[in-house]
C-alpha cells in the first residue's frame, strides 16, 4: 500500500508559478511511475506531467514549456514546479503512483490539491 500526501496548492495570480509536492510511502518509491493529474470540468482526471523511475518525463501539450516535474528517490518525492499560470489550470492536482504488475495496473492516488489562478 503507498500513500500519497500533496501540498503546495493555493491562490495565485495569472503568469505566476506554485510548486506542488507529493510525498510517498508505504512501497519501494524507485519503482513506481509518478504523475500527476488534474480533475477536468467532466470531472475526469486528466495527465499533466509523469516521470518514470529512470526521469524520463512526459507532458500535456497544454502544460509544455511552463510546467515542470522532478523526482528525488532519495527522498520519496516528487515534484511540480508550474510556472506561467493560467486561469484555465484553475483545478484539483493530484499525485499519482503508477505500475504494473503482472501485466495488471496498479494505481494509488492523492487526496488533492487545489490550485486556483486568478486575479
Amino acid at each position: 500500500q503507498v500513500q500519497l500526501v500533496e501540498s503546495g496548492g493555493g491562490l495565485v495570480q495569472p503568469g505566476g508559478s506554485l510548486r506542488l509536492s507529493c510525498a510517498a510511502s508505504g512501497g519501494i518509491f524507485s519503482i513506481w511511475t509518478m504523475g500527476w493529474y488534474r480533475r477536468t470540468p467532466g470531472k475526469q482526471r486528466e495527465l499533466v506531467a509523469s516521470i518514470t523511475y529512470d526521469g524520463t518525463t512526459n507532458y500535456a501539450d497544454s502544460v509544455k514549456g511552463r510546467f515542470t516535474i522532478s523526482r528525488d528517490n532519495a527522498k520519496n518525492t516528487v515534484t511540480l514546479k508550474m510556472n506561467s499560470l493560467k486561469p484555465e489550470d484553475t483545478t484539483v492536482y493530484y499525485c499519482n503512483a503508477h505500475r504494473v504488475r503482472a501485466g495488471f495496473p496498479i494505481d494509488y492516488w492523492g487526496q488533492g490539491t487545489q490550485v486556483t489562478v486568478s486575479s
